[in-house]
């Protein structure tokens, strides 16, 4: 990594590494959707977009999350973000999870949701950012462009390591509920 370009909130990198957006936020709120199906129990995940991502599938999905604005509660954040990247709205109550910390270092804050939606018709917020990196040429990107339904086995492979906590943890008080 080279350094940081204000302008973008990305940071610029030799030609060979892909860009990475910079967060000043080290928290993130999300849901963690999930159905129960004939086949059992199925977990909702989205994958990110932008050409980084493109060509990663294990270890590369995520539940929707993102940052809380200023002033904006963790459940209120994971709401919004929820409907941004999926343009669904929340129809049944939220279930809280336990924080976790990503590789990253980032904590999440979690709320599990029993919903049922199409994952083909996802609609997600798009960003902008300099593609390829130092060409000056700016281009949008779904920030999430796909999504799938998942058996827990699955959706372990495929989501981001440290999400995987979430699902531990929804199995363990799904009995309850």
């Amino acid at each position: 990594m080279k350094g940081i370009d204000p302008a973008y909130g990305y940071a610029t990198f030799d030609s060979s590494e892909p860009p990475v957006m910079i967060s000043k936020n080290k928290k993130s709120a999300g849901i963690l959707a999930y159905r129960r199906g004939a086949s059992g129990l199925e977990i909702f995940l989205m994958h990110p977009g932008g050409p980084f991502w493109e060509q990663k599938d294990l270890g590369a999905w995520s539940i929707p999350k993102g940052e809380p604005g200023d002033n904006e509660s963790e459940e209120t954040a994971a709401r919004r973000e929820f409907e941004e990247e999926t343009g669904f709205k929340i129809t049944g109550g939220l279930i809280p999870l336990k924080p976790i910390r990503q590789k990253s270092g980032k904590r999440v804050q979690a709320w599990a949701l029993e919903q049922d939606m199409d994952a083909s018709a996802i609609k997600s917020n798009h960003f902008e950012m300099e593609w390829p990196p130092r060409s000056g040429r700016l281009q949008q990107f779904p920030e999430m462009d796909r999504a799938a339904w998942f058996s827990v086995e699955e959706a372990r492979k495929k989501m981001f390591e440290g999400q995987a906590a979430l699902i531990d943890e929804l199995l363990e008080i799904l009995p309850a509920l």
